[in-house]
């Protein structure tokens, strides 16, 4: 995508597209929804990665999970910060693992510049 088509992008239409890449686990898609010197943080404060290379490190393994899915429970758009819940299925130890999750996105210039997170209990997926 062309950075002046990008600035024209909605936050909540690039949140949906990262969640979209995500789910077809598609990294080059997914890390194009983040700004080059994006953050990710646990919400409340710790540096998870910051930039392209260390958010890819940190989530590169995940997209070779056979049960990786992220469902939205509930998305609010607050100007250029968007929220969403979601129940996210992934496979740890061999199992399929759910874990909740909220996720708050600031997007600026139509990408994501810090994405911060707040994880709930891991419990075991009815999948398997």
């Amino acid at each position: 995508m062309g950075e002046k088509m990008s600035l024209h992008t909605s936050p909540e239409v690039v949140v949906q597209r990262q969640l979209e890449a995500y789910n077809s686990k598609n990294m080059d898609a997914w890390l194009a929804t983040y700004a080059a010197d994006a953050k990710q943080f646990e919400l409340g404060g710790a540096l998870l990665a910051e930039g392209h290379t260390a958010i890819r490190a940190r989530t590169e393994s995940r997209f070779t999970e056979d049960h990786l899915q992220a469902r939205l429970i509930r998305r609010e758009v607050f100007g250029s910060v968007v929220v969403d819940h979601e129940d996210v299925t992934r496979t740890i130890e061999g199992q399929a693992m759910r874990i909740e999750l909220v996720c708050v996105y600031q997007v600026e210039n139509g990408l994501i510049q810090t994405a911060s997170f707040s994880m709930g209990p891991l419990m075991r997926s009815l999948i398997d």
